[in-house]
């Protein structure tokens, strides 16, 4: 296969899963395996990988690496991967097959279901594939370099087995939002968006807020009303009444609507159906804490500058939004 070829592949792909989706028996089997990948968080990430994977999208983000239309080196890549969300990995398996490397998969125990099923559909749109795509359950062996995903417990473990091979080794990050007070409704609602998609469980959701001081809750609170539907899910309810009683029972001042506590913590990485914010008088001071911060930081959102994220994009990243801000594929391309 030439590059073209491959971009061709993935850009059908992109449009089955677009068009035929995946059947109800595999959405079934990935919610039974995992009751946090309801239908709708399925389908969400389906949509994002579908508008990824078109033609013009690919391109574009191939545009910047030369090196890549004559890169005719095939190594073999060993991917970890993590199993917050559903199909939180497939970056990384585009990545290496875009590339032109064979890769070695261990899937999460949480996200066992859903890469196996597009895999079996690439395949079928291109046979050449199938001998450059394999899955273990075992301990990773007869790989040239790793791609591993975990928390900062795991990444020590990496560290340690996988040190001596080119490696990314990513650890735990979160995502803020940056409020002037200027917000709108709008931006609320889609605000919530960045907070609730997969019921807060990703790295690009938004679990800490840096607000103006004296900030005013109550019309944020009101905005994030169309989000009560994540309290249905029994997994988030059952977190959030736990948590609502640790804060209750420990006296901790929060703002609750019965499915979001809001508490002020320094903190960024929040329990599931809590999001921790700041108090600032200057906005400077916000940036040299992001800056000093950054490596537990995905990405800020904020309408202040262009330089943030958009409300409401947070889940909804580009080809080249890499995750831990390390370039996969200036990776790749050295080895």
């Amino acid at each position: 296969m030439n590059l073209q070829q491959r971009i061709n592949a993935f850009s059908l792909l992109g449009e089955k899963l677009n068009n035929d989706k995946l059947p109800s028996s595999v959405f079934q089997k990935a919610e039974a395996n995992n009751r946090w990948f309801v239908k709708e968080s399925i389908d969400f990430s389906l949509n994002e990988i579908s508008n990824m994977l078109k033609k013009e999208n690919l391109e574009q983000w191939l545009s910047v690496y030369p090196k890549i239309k004559n890169y005719l080196i095939q190594k073999t890549i060993g991917v970890i991967m993590a199993g917050n969300i559903p199909l939180v990995g497939f970056h990384d398996f585009l990545s290496v097959l875009i590339t032109g490397h064979k890769i070695v998969i261990k899937l999460s125990s949480k996200d066992s279901i859903l890469l196996k099923e597009i895999s079996k559909i690439l395949i079928d749109i291109e046979p050449e594939f199938e001998n450059r795509i394999s899955f273990t359950e075992a301990t990773l062996k007869n790989f040239d370099a790793v791609i591993a995903t975990g928390s900062n417990n795991t990444s020590k473990y990496f560290e340690y087995y996988f040190g001596k091979y080119p490696n990314i080794i990513r650890k735990n990050r979160t995502s803020v939002a940056i409020l002037n007070g200027n917000e709108t409704v709008e931006d609320f609602k889609n605000l919530g968006k960045d907070i609730f998609a997969y019921y807060g469980l990703g790295c690009r959701n938004v679990s800490k807020l840096f607000v103006p001081d004296n900030y005013n809750f109550v019309p944020l609170l009101d905005a994030l009303s169309d989000f009560e539907y994540v309290y249905t899910n029994n997994k988030y309810a059952n977190n959030r009444d736990y948590n609502s009683s640790v804060f209750l029972l420990n006296k901790i001042k929060h703002y609750d609507n019965n499915f979001l506590i809001l508490t002020e913590n320094i903190g960024y990485s929040a329990p599931i159906s809590v999001v921790y914010f700041e108090t600032y008088s200057n906005i400077e001071t916000v940036y040299k804490r992001l800056d000093i911060d950054n490596e537990k930081i995905q990405c800020v959102v904020s309408n202040i500058s262009d330089k943030f994220i958009n409300f409401g994009k947070a889940q909804s990243p580009k080809l080249n939004d890499y995750a831990d801000n390390i370039d996969t594929l200036e990776f790749l391309l050295k080895l």
